[in-house]
């Protein structure tokens, strides 16, 4: 049982990653350190994978948590 949670921690853990490194390099030291475009909104596909990452790196957590205290 412990191995299949596991497998989907590791399955998660791949996608995250993969996830962040689609994600735009726009937010940076650039635009706290005065850049014009600080204050704007994600649209279309920008908004689709930052919310997957988001969602990604909650199950992962989740996954830790279960991995952790629930499986034996």
């Amino acid at each position: 049982m412990k191995s299949v949670f596991l497998a989907i921690q590791l399955f998660i853990a791949i996608t995250l990653i993969g996830l962040i490194l689609m994600q735009t390099s726009k937010g940076g030291l650039q635009t706290q350190m005065g850049g014009a475009d600080f204050y704007r909104t994600k649209r279309g596909a920008e908004k689709i994978v930052f919310t997957l990452t988001m969602l990604a790196a909650s199950l992962f957590f989740l996954m830790t948590i279960i991995n952790v205290f629930l499986v034996k």
